[in-house]
């Protein structure tokens, strides 16, 4: 019955596009289209006898004419490496305030221990799972809402907003407190593992819910859920101090010592005073929406009382004007984009004119940003910390520098130059201290959030 009903939508959603099939006079049109001459032989006897079309439509004309020099850097120091994971935004938050702390204990390098927080990245993450799926349990299984919490219940993907969600909470550890284990490195398996039981769980608790169980009755289920997760985290990453003891040797070889330390204590103790989400803002460029207007994701957040992704959307020109001034105060800034497009990972460069598929396929791909965006071509993909960026003769920026989160190997020597036409095509968001802003962006935070749904394409 099921089966016919369905085969009855599809039709009349076919007949209510006049969809039509490709007919012969068609096919006769777009295969006399394709011209065999010399020139597109060539091109076929390339492609088909080499399957990377990336390397064929490198722009040698661009080789070799963008440098790695910066008029204005941040002082930083070390590369980080989040290995096969989607931490990115976890490192960038942290990789932001890295500099600060070397320079308040006297440090030549430190790190965070990314694995502290990812413990409990994903505890309150599964936490909030199953709290929504009490909260949306008598919706129907096919409620948009339902199938969207269900399809990808817990993953490492986040922004800046779940960093300090989490180290106002939890707080931070250095990196020896609780180094990185074999699955903080690789995270796919136990992640997948984490996703099973909360499906399973979210089931039960689904199954209750309609049998007339109480809301007290669920959160004790919940709460059986919640241990069998922390299980597996315990098991895979180790269990998180509550306290410890943290020894360190300065620049000048003086070994000192922090002992009986909370990690809320130490988050406290390196953190700016004013870190906070009044203070640092996330600004956009997403021009599928009014500029100068706030926007808030819902349910984008780990934890039940965090905050969640707010964000100022900005003209390309007002975010570099903030960001270069931040830049010059010798600030480093989280930001994110769309990294994967126009990436030359030999020579760390990124630019719209990288590859030339145009040239090399003879097909317009042309696109703005909106309608990548729109058509989900492009979006944010990977978080990075904004560090430099290099000025002509009138400083207006030329091209701009990434602190990358891949290791010393990939890139140059860990670090990404990007062009300013880059910027203006796949940057999509920085969190900046609201005194690199302008008077009309500052008066723009008094606003009331515009919602946006969890499935936004932003997401």
């Amino acid at each position: 019955m099921k089966k016919i009903a369905f085969t009855g939508a599809l039709l009349c959603l076919v007949s209510a596009l006049s969809a039509q099939s490709i007919t012969t006079k068609e096919l006769q049109e777009i295969q006399s289209s394709f011209k065999n001459d010399a020139p597109t032989k060539a091109v076929q006897n390339v492609l088909t006898g080499n399957a990377n079309i990336m390397s064929n439509a490198l722009n040698h004309n661009l080789q070799g004419k963008i440098d790695h020099y910066f008029k204005y850097r941040v002082d930083v120091k070390g590369i980080t490496d989040q290995k096969s994971s989607g931490r990115c935004w976890m490192f960038t938050s942290m990789n932001v305030l890295r500099p600060s702390i070397m320079e308040k204990y006297s440090l030549s390098e430190f790190d965070f221990s990314h694995n502290y927080l990812y413990f409990w990245d994903i505890f309150e993450k599964s936490n909030l799972f199953l709290e929504n799926i009490i909260g949306t349990s008598k919706s129907a299984s096919d409620d948009r809402t339902v199938t969207y919490l269900f399809s990808s219940p817990v993953g490492d993907g986040g922004v800046w907003n779940l960093y300090y969600n989490l180290g106002e909470k939890y707080g931070v550890v250095p990196q020896e407190v609780m180094p990185e284990t074999a699955h903080s490195n690789n995270t796919r398996q136990m992640i997948g593992l984490i996703n099973e039981k909360l499906r399973a769980g979210g089931y039960n608790l689904r199954e209750l819910a309609s049998k007339g169980k109480k809301e007290s009755d669920l959160r004790v289920e919940k709460t059986s859920v919640l241990k069998d997760v922390y299980r597996i985290l315990s098991l895979c990453l180790g269990e998180p101090p509550r306290e410890f003891t943290w020894r360190y040797k300065t620049k000048s070889g003086v070994i000192k010592e922090l002992r009986n330390y909370t990690p809320q204590q130490f988050y406290k103790e390196i953190t700016p005073e004013d870190y906070s989400p009044e203070n640092y803002i996330m600004i956009m460029n997403d021009p599928t929406r009014e500029y100068y207007k706030l926007y808030e994701i819902q349910n984008y957040k780990n934890a039940i009382e965090g905050i969640n992704w707010i964000y100022l959307n900005l003209p390309n020109e007002d975010i570099k004007k903030a960001a270069l001034a931040s830049i010059k105060n010798n600030e480093p800034m989280y930001a994110s984009c769309d990294v994967g497009k126009q990436l030359n990972r030999e020579s760390g460069i990124l630019d719209p004119e990288m590859y030339d598929y145009e040239s090399l396929l003879g097909v317009d791909l042309s696109m703005d940003k909106k309608a990548r965006i729109l058509t989900r071509q492009s979006g944010s993909s990977h978080a990075m910390t904004l560090i430099g960026c290099d000025t002509d003769v009138s400083d207006t920026p030329v091209k701009w520098e990434f602190e990358n989160s891949w290791g010393a190997s990939s890139g140059n020597k860990g670090y990404l130059t990007f062009t300013d036409k880059w910027f203006s095509e796949y940057m999509f968001r920085l969190v900046v201290h609201r005194k690199y802003l302008d008077k009309k962006a500052v008066d723009c935070l008094g606003q009331s959030p515009i919602q946006l749904p969890m499935w936004d394409y932003m997401n």
